[in-house]
């Protein structure tokens, strides 16, 4: 199964959304986190995640950019009780049982739209309202296969002696 993690270019979303997803977090689309939200409430860095947002489901933290990854089912059950922690501490779901329709849905959709996607394709997403609620834009970025097999760092030997 094909889902995502966060990825992080630079620290922008420590500064634009009110909790940043730590870097390499499974991420869901977390459109639900504002489907009770009044749009007037949108502003400020709660609008830049609802406009711009992937949910980490660690940290229930936001980040700009997903990458196309692949999950094994542990992570599957990982993600699967964070959410269903998260649905208990933040918006009042009576038990983590209780939340097993929402959690898998929102794993279900998050697969979906990554399941098209080449490993290491990133994804972005825009959100606004629209006349029948919540749109969502998905973007993606596919990994370059010129990039794949590029050496970008070179390991030198501190260690050696000065002559």
């Amino acid at each position: 199964m094909k889902l995502a993690r966060t990825i992080r270019f630079d620290p922008s979303d420590l500064n634009v959304f009110p909790i940043a997803a730590d870097e390499g977090e499974w991420a869901v689309v977390g459109t639900f986190c504002f489907a009770a939200m009044p749009p007037a409430d949108l502003t400020g860095k709660v609008k830049q995640a609802f406009s711009n947002g992937f949910l980490g489901c660690q940290s229930f933290g936001f980040s700009t950019l997903v990458s196309v990854v692949t999950a094994r089912p542990a992570d599957v059950e990982m993600i699967t009780d964070h959410l269903a922690t998260h649905l208990v501490e933040k918006f009042g779901a009576p038990s983590k049982a209780a939340t097993t329709d929402a959690v898998a849905d929102e794993i279900e959709f998050m697969a979906e739209l990554c399941e098209s996607h080449k490993t290491g394709t990133l994804l972005a997403i825009q959100r606004s309202w629209g006349d029948d609620g919540i749109k969502e834009v998905f973007r993606s970025l596919p990994k370059p296969d010129s990039c794949a097999e590029q050496k970008i760092w070179t390991i030198i030997d501190d260690d050696v002696e000065n002559a």
